[in-house]
């Protein structure tokens, strides 16, 4: 496991170092002047010209290239253009709502799509498993910049339940968290209803029930926990997409969080913010990925990755 875990590790070096080139090779290729945006369209240009200089803009994009890479490998991802603030104190201060809102959302699609897939297994057939899977896939066909809007118009505009935006209580955590989490419980729904059918047609299930076990323990803990390696793969791939999902729903909901600080930084041109806020994202899916191989260790212990 150690080995595995070091050759792991290793793999991740290139595909951060690619990452960090795709950034910074898009971000530059945008329309746009940085020192313009900041100054105004009706700047002078020898103040944009000298903005710049400041900026380091002016230089080569290679020399900027390297600089760049420099600073990550020493911890420094630079400064904002906006604010002059160092991007990783930034990131820092708008990392604890991330993690508040996708934790949120991670709960909420377990806590939904654990149920309704093993209810819809179990009940394959009936009206409770067409029931589950109709609300599946309402909740996969729904996107959350559609389902956002949708959610605080009933219950922040018209029934006043719940604050529309912001960050504060629990409450302003509700709509968010819905909001992200209704399309990965949709999709893990229907994995748990998949994997499960297939373990309750094993025969160990049937031997379980011979040996006087109730329904519920053969289902739970014989079928169910053989049924988690294809979930937790599951949820470990749609982390990502809860994290590229959290940039949409955070400025819908004005939620302070590293998605909306990306969305800014792209609006001002912000090039090391932009860079910033990709890197974290990407570093969090490689280590999402990894934490997910690392546990299928534990919940299948025939697996051997030597």
């Amino acid at each position: 496991m150690l080995r595995f875990l070091v050759r792991r590790l290793a793999l991740t070096v290139p595909v951060l170092v690619g990452v960090a080139t795709l950034v910074f090779s898009l971000i530059h290729l945008i329309p746009g002047d940085p020192a313009l945006a900041m100054l105004g369209e009706t700047a002078a240009p020898e103040d944009v010209a000298e903005l710049r200089t400041r900026l380091g803009l002016d230089r080569p994009l290679l020399e900027q290239y390297g600089h760049f890479l420099n600073g990550v490998v020493h911890g420094d991802l630079g400064t904002s253009l906006r604010t002059s603030q160092p991007v990783t104190t930034a990131i820092l201060e708008r990392m604890p709502a991330t993690a508040e809102l996708a934790a949120a959302a991670m709960l909420v699609a377990i806590a939904v799509s654990l149920p309704l897939g093993i209810a819809a297994a179990v009940w394959r057939g009936t009206a409770v498993d067409h029931g589950a899977m109709t609300l599946a896939l309402l909740g996969v066909s729904i996107p959350n910049f559609w389902l956002g809007p949708l959610l605080a118009i009933i219950f922040s505009v018209e029934l006043g339940w719940l604050p529309v935006s912001g960050r504060g209580t629990w409450a302003h955590l509700v709509l968010p968290a819905i909001s992200l989490g209704a399309a990965l419980a949709a999709i893990l729904a229907r994995m748990t209803r998949a994997t499960l059918l297939e373990e309750l047609r094993e025969p160990y299930v049937l031997a379980a029930r011979a040996r006087g076990a109730s329904r519920t323990r053969a289902v739970m803990r014989h079928a169910f926990r053989n049924s988690l390696i294809p979930i937790v793969t599951l949820l470990g791939l749609q982390f990502g997409a809860v994290l590229t999902g959290a940039v949409i729903t955070e400025t819908v909901f004005a939620w302070p969080g590293i998605g909306r600080l990306l969305i800014q930084s792209i609006g001002f041109r912000d090039y090391p913010l932009v860079q910033g806020c990709i890197l974290l994202i990407a570093v969090t899916y490689v280590g999402v990925n990894l934490m997910t191989d690392l546990v299928y260790g534990a919940l299948d212990p025939r697996i051997r990755y030597e």
